[in-house]
């Protein structure tokens, strides 16, 4: 296994030259156009020098400034402060008006559960009513 080692860490470099000369803009880009140092990492890469000539020569490199990992200027500018959910008042406005609509539609379930258990109560005393007294009691033992 450790013998294929350094064909493997040649072919990784190999890689990451090539695609970062590809995502590399032309305006960074030093001494010679992009498309030749294209060819010339594909060419030299198995001897590593088309790699490296491209990593310490080829691209124009700046140092890293600000005071974030991200590398976009507007994630250093516009740093998000966290705050908690208690202490954020547009969560708890949220929350206020969340119980506000659970209120009002267990308001509305009552209602209905109170007119149903009405209408049951007058479809049964209408019945009740219909089939007169002397069905309503059990019948005698003889």
């Amino acid at each position: 296994m450790l013998r294929y080692l350094p064909f493997l860490l040649v072919l990784a470099l190999w890689i990451y030259a090539f695609i970062d000369c590809l995502n590399t803009p032309e305006s960074q880009v030093r001494g010679l156009p992009k498309v030749i140092w294209v060819i010339i990492i594909l060419l030299f890469g198995e001897v590593l020098i088309g790699p490296i000539a491209w990593l310490v020569a080829g691209k124009t490199r700046h140092p890293a400034t600000g005071g974030g990992s991200t590398p976009s200027a507007w994630h250093r500018n516009h740093s998000a402060k966290f705050v908690a959910p208690d202490d954020n008042p547009e969560f708890l406005r949220s929350l206020k008006e969340e119980n506000k609509k659970d209120e009002a539609l267990l308001k509305d379930w009552e209602a209905d559960l109170r007119r149903r258990e009405e209408e049951l109560r007058r479809k049964e005393s209408k019945q009740g009513d219909a089939n007169g007294p002397d069905e309503t009691q059990p019948p005698a033992k003889g």
